[in-house]
């Protein structure tokens, strides 16, 4: 036993030292012995390659969360402030949540349903700052092109067309955009003519770079008072939401 406990000692030190001052206080028979232990100990207990394999990915997904909130922290000014964003909800909020979304997103689909109804809850204290963030194609940046030009004729008129657009399903060609944004009082022939205007698509592009900066690689992403949610996870951002309530 004493001898075992010196040779896993051995293999700690193997681990825990670099390579060149362990192997000079242990004998050629010495790491033989450990290499053995080692592989003997992996045979009969295969299931701790499994487990190495979760803490990896475990480690790998806190690294890039860490990223993530690092790059959160140094683009907060682009995230904020840019005023060409859509912003629903009082300038003086005391809480600020950013969506990036995509009006094919089926997932920003059921995410709206949870915007409207914190909006209706505590629409007093909360503000949202929408990213047009079009990733799904053509139809997708012509319907985020629609929305932004829309927003010049008032927020009213860009809410209750955004809401249009994410909460209909299949696809969205020229027509079904006009016809949305007919019924959403919205001047179509007004919006298409404000559509053609370059700063639109810099705006478009711009915030496409900042989400690429932020690894939003998939719509809708949250950040819920400096909370990152990705995905319709509304149990994730119940939580994040509640706490900044509470804070």
């Amino acid at each position: 036993m004493t001898r075992f406990a010196g040779i896993f000692a051995a293999a700690i030190l193997l681990m825990g030292c670099q390579q060149g001052d362990a192997s000079a206080q242990l004998s050629d028979t010495q790491r033989e012995e450990v290499r053995d232990i080692v592989r003997d100990y992996i045979l009969e207990n295969p299931e701790i390659i499994e487990e190495a394999l979760i803490e990896l990915q475990r480690r790998a997904r806190a690294r890039e969360m860490q990223a993530a909130y690092d790059a959160v922290e140094a683009q907060s000014e682009a995230i904020y402030n840019d005023p060409r964003d859509p912003r629903l909800g009082p300038e003086d909020a005391e809480i600020v949540i950013v969506e990036f979304m995509d009006y094919k997103c089926s997932y920003c689909r059921v995410a709206n349903d949870w915007v409207e109804d914190v909006r209706e809850e505590h629409g007093d204290r909360i503000q949202f700052i929408i990213k047009e963030y079009p990733i799904l194609g053509e139809d997708s940046l012509e319907a985020s092109r629609a929305a932004i030009a829309a927003l010049q004729q008032g927020t009213d008129i860009y809410e209750a067309f955004h809401n249009a657009m994410v909460s209909s399903s299949g696809p969205l060609p020229s027509e079904r955009i006009n016809q949305l944004a007919r019924v959403s009082g919205v001047d179509v022939e007004r919006m298409r003519e404000a559509m053609e205007s370059p700063a639109i698509m810099e705006h478009i592009s711009q915030v496409r770079s900042l989400g690429q900066v932020l690894g939003v690689t998939g719509t809708p992403f949250f950040i819920v008072d400096g909370t990152i949610v990705s995905g319709a996870n509304e149990l994730a951002l119940d939580e994040a939401l509640q706490r900044a309530l509470a804070g």
